[in-house]
């Protein structure tokens, strides 16, 4: 009957034995993010969730946040997701929850698994598997929001605004910028106009990213007299630009022949930081030699040396085989 029974009994896995013996012996501690992601994985596909608790509960006291690959082994096997969800909520301590039910929120989005992720967010924000206090904020549902609007599934992405009410969860400027970079994206200005309505019913303030989904609307409609009144808006209200918002502007004069106008927007703004000067000349510079504009990309150029700004291989060839050569012309004539 001994025999018997011995021989039924599972052996403890490689890896559960390995973790028993780092418990009592002390080893060298992963060094990286990456480690700890690795040996997470490994105890995630054996099914070692004490393991998994005991290395998040580490690697977080070490300083080691988790990351979009923390939970990657819950993508091929989601059967172990209640599993996971009991380790994280036996997580020592409120911050380390937050971070692991983020990190196991992305993994989910970004392997699309959305009503997935979306369960593990309403956990979360109930208090976890042991209904203790939430531990769900808004930065909790940006990776879901983030892919339903990119996917522009926009009713589901605004249940999931109405879940966050229910569940009385602050709504932040990066929720609503998701949906104005989407629509913006779309063309859907009118719907713009209904999202900053909302942001200005809960009291939440336009930030770079807000006032860039604006002006890549505005340029997406062929609106470059909206563009610039809101690039002014933008810095009426001591918002710094960010660097793509220029570049919205920039490609779509180009594009739509504009290109005296675009010479003097970058103007405009040249001389305030030497870093955003490069971005912009170098970008004027580029799309009016792409776009065939000779004669402009040559005076965008000279100034460009005559602002001591580097020029790229393709920007520099064109400098020495052109400027150079009709400045040496006019000397000897």
């Amino acid at each position: 009957m001994m025999f018997a029974l011995r021989k039924t009994l599972k052996p403890p896995s490689v890896f559960t034995t390995i973790h028993r013996l780092i418990s009592t012996v002390k080893l060298p501690e992963p060094e990286s993010s990456a480690a700890y992601d690795d040996l997470i994985t490994n105890a995630g596909r054996n099914r070692d969730f004490a393991a998994v608790r005991d290395l998040l509960n580490q690697r977080y006291t070490n300083g080691f946040f988790p990351t979009n690959n923390t939970f990657k082994f819950i993508s091929t096997d989601l059967s172990v997701l209640n599993d996971v969800l009991q380790t994280l909520a036996d997580l020592n301590g409120k911050n380390i929850r937050i971070k692991s039910y983020e990190s196991l929120i992305s993994c989910l989005c970004k392997n699309h698994l959305i009503e997935e992720a979306l369960r593990v967010a309403e956990v979360a924000a109930a208090g976890g598997a042991s209904a203790a206090e939430a531990v769900a904020n808004a930065s909790t549902f940006h990776p879901i929001l983030s892919l339903l609007t990119r996917k522009k599934v926009f009713d589901r992405a605004w249940s999931v605004i109405e879940i966050m009410k229910s569940k009385k969860i602050a709504r932040d400027v990066t929720c609503y910028n998701y949906f104005l970079t989407a629509y913006s994206v779309a063309g859907d200005l009118r719907s713009n106009v209904d999202v900053l309505k909302k942001m200005a019913e809960e009291g939440i303030k336009a930030d770079a990213r807000t006032y860039d989904a604006l002006v890549l609307g505005a340029c997406k409609g062929g609106k470059m007299d909206g563009a610039m009144a809101i690039m002014r808006k933008m810095e009426d209200d001591g918002v710094e630009a960010m660097y793509a918002t220029y570049a919205h502007i920039i490609v779509k004069l180009v594009n739509l022949d504009y290109c005296a106008q675009a010479v003097k927007f970058v103007m405009s703004y040249a001389g305030r930081d030497s870093k955003l000067d490069l971005h912009n000349f170098g970008l004027l510079a580029a799309r009016l030699l792409d776009a065939k504009k000779v004669d402009e990309t040559k005076c965008v150029l000279q100034e460009m040396v005559k602002r001591k700004l580097n020029l790229s291989d393709k920007l520099s060839n064109f400098y020495n085989q052109n400027v150079k050569v009709d400045s040496q012309t006019d000397i000897l004539d």
